[in-house]
């Protein structure tokens, strides 16, 4: 088999966190002879932070399988428009429609809870005398609403060490949907705080997903690595690698 015969596993971390969030999945896909990216997503904006994903994605020798966390999911959805990407897998994530963005479809749901729990900073912009708005979750608030199921220990040290996103990715409208040309999983966190499980089921649902549930916070990948790899490995099986 040449050496790009098999796929990359690409996997895109969301907001109020970083690449670190993988930590358990890497070894499950690395057994299993898959290779892996984790990048760190620069939380700027939605389209921007796709450009960047999509140009990871483009530096891989070969066919990839993108996965999105969360607000990676919504990164994923413009990213997986590149030509070597084979699949997408959304973990606990948003998969938007073209022209929606990140609040639209969380709109016709009931609230998670996350809401009432942000905490706005500004920021810097440079070149600019206006500053930027960075969005965070109250780090008394981050351990039940985002990781209730992870250690109590480690859900401590993630909510101090949140990697917030701009607020103005909570209003950039997707241009595009790869999910409409591209086979695509999904994973639903049923005990999720963070966003409401119907939404995530709702977005699944009309893309066509193969669809999975796990009775999982938010931060399904911490929670239940094994159960998030063997997606990612049907995934990848599935579209003939």
């Amino acid at each position: 088999m040449p050496r790009h015969a098999r796929p990359t596993v690409v996997l895109v971390h969301g907001a109020f966190a970083d690449a670190s969030g993988f930590a358990r999945v890497i070894p499950e896909l690395t057994a299993a002879g898959v290779a892996v990216v984790a990048p760190a997503v620069p939380n700027r904006g939605l389209v921007d932070d796709a450009a960047y994903i999509a140009s990871v994605v483009r530096d891989v020798d070969g066919p990839v399988i993108l996965v999105g966390h969360s607000y990676g999911g919504a990164v994923i959805t413009l990213a997986g428009v590149e030509d070597n990407v084979r699949a997408l897998v959304y973990l606990a994530g948003h998969a938007l429609e073209e022209g929606e963005s990140l609040g639209k479809p969380q709109g016709g749901f009931p609230d998670s809870g996350l809401a009432d729990a942000l905490v706005c900073t500004p920021f810097p912009v440079a070149g600019s005398t206006e500053t930027g708005t960075d969005v965070s979750v109250a780090v008394d608030r981050f351990p039940e609403l985002f990781a209730a199921d992870v250690e109590p220990e480690l859900a401590a040290v993630l909510a101090v060490s949140q990697r917030p996103l701009a607020a103005r990715a909570f209003s950039e409208a997707a241009p595009v949907a790869a999910w409409k040309t591209k086979p695509s999983w999904g994973r639903v966190a049923s005990a999720d705080r963070t966003i409401n499980p119907d939404v995530e089921r709702f977005g699944y649902r009309r893309a066509g997903m193969t669809t999975v549930e796990v009775d999982s916070s938010h931060l399904v990948m911490l929670a239940q690595p094994k159960a998030v790899a063997e997606l990612i490995l049907d995934a990848a099986r599935s579209t003939g690698h």
